[in-house]
């Protein structure tokens, strides 16, 4: 069997479905990937992808000669392939190459790894996004979403039935990789861990206010920042890092010792499909403070794994952060052991690849090709 998968970074690939691709190797599937060019080649190829660079995927671009473009590629490739089934994760991958493989006659197993920014912030790119969806999506074999809230809010928008629909636990958490880790001590600082993109929707704004105001009140906190820039925020970040408010740390390929040092992850995002930093944060047996938005309350059980706060408010994260550090350190012990418990039991990344194998399995009786 050869199976195609469609993607727009090969970061979340390696690093969320490592384990699925594993699986489909073991079954002696070829599988190939087209992504853009990027540090995770090689890892890729250790597993035995064929890895095909794909210079014309803009993954935040909206410009529709560039989307032909993209949509050609995609045609050319798949045509050259001649897959038995396609993957395909976030948005272009998910309208276009669902399209086209409708059109021609291959099954498709799309993944709703989130509504983005297109859908959340509406108005006309909203409109277009929705009936773009709804074409991509028409002819799927299966549509996993990562949290019942998309799934519901496609479904009311017209954009997907309910017959071909699953909700996976987001991408789950390999627990053996980010197995438990004995909970740092307290009595010299409290570190704080923020890990994703700087970017306005993943509450950049919010989360350096709030680091600021706290600092002054408590010296002995520490604000840890790991990303990579995806906005205009470096001189503001590295302005803050000079006046000793936050520690920024660049991007990290390998972020579980980074997670361990921490007493708890923040997480300040607007909007998630399910956030991957949430899971592996307390899989490892650290407290999450985050946002009360889906993507990110499904990760947490309130004031027993984590403590949630209002997004776009600085003044609950602050209040947020503060309830935390008013726990004694057995508390904050008990609560990071409870989100671990949490995530063996329900976010599990086996449960995410058993689905994906039995749809793909699926896939050779679903189309005549």
């Amino acid at each position: 069997m050869k199976i195609l998968i469609l993607t727009n970074h090969q970061l979340g690939l390696y690093k969320f479905r490592k384990e699925l691709l594993e699986a489909m190797m073991a079954e002696k599937y070829k599988v190939y990937v087209s992504v853009p060019k990027d540090e995770f080649t090689q890892e890729l190829k250790n597993i035995g992808i064929v890895v095909i660079h794909n210079k014309y995927m803009e993954r935040r671009g909206t410009n529709p000669i560039h989307d032909l473009i993209l949509l050609n590629y995609y045609r050319w490739l798949i045509r050259k392939i001649r897959p038995d089934v396609v993957l395909t994760y976030t948005i272009k991958p998910n309208i276009y190459g669902g399209c086209l493989c409708g059109m021609m006659g291959i099954p498709y197993i799309a993944n709703i790894t989130g509504l983005g920014t297109s859908i959340q912030n509406g108005g006309a790119l909203q409109v277009l996004t929705l009936l773009l969806y709804r074409m991509g999506l028409r002819k799927a074999q299966r549509i996993f979403f990562q949290n019942e809230e998309n799934f519901k809010y496609m479904f009311r928008h017209k954009a997907v039935n309910n017959t071909k629909i699953d909700i996976l636990p987001g991408s789950g958490v390999n627990t053996d990789q980010h197995g438990y880790e004995p909970y740092p001590e307290s009595d010299k600082k409290i570190v704080f861990t923020t890990i994703g993109r700087i970017m306005r929707d993943k509450g950049i704004d919010e989360l350096l206010n709030a680091a600021s105001e706290i600092k002054e009140r408590h010296p002995k906190v520490v604000f840890r920042l790991i990303g990579d820039f995806d906005e205009e925020y470096e001189n503001k970040v590295k302005g803050l890092q000079k006046k000793g408010i936050i520690e920024y740390l660049g991007f990290q390929k390998d972020i579980h010792s980074f997670v361990a040092d921490s007493h708890a992850m923040i997480h300040a995002s607007y909007h998630e499909g399910m956030s991957n930093v949430l899971l592996e944060a307390a899989s490892t047996g650290r407290p999450v403070i985050a946002t009360n938005v889906h993507g990110c309350i499904e990760t947490f059980e309130p004031d027993i794994t984590g403590i949630p706060f209002e997004p776009k408010n600085t003044d609950s994260l602050i209040r947020a952060v503060e309830k935390f550090l008013s726990l004694s350190q057995e508390e904050k012990v008990e609560m990071g052991r409870a989100g671990r418990k949490k995530m063996v039991q329900e976010f599990d990344r086996k449960i995410v690849i058993d689905k994906y194998m039995t749809e793909i399995k699926k896939s050779c009786t679903y189309y005549k090709i």
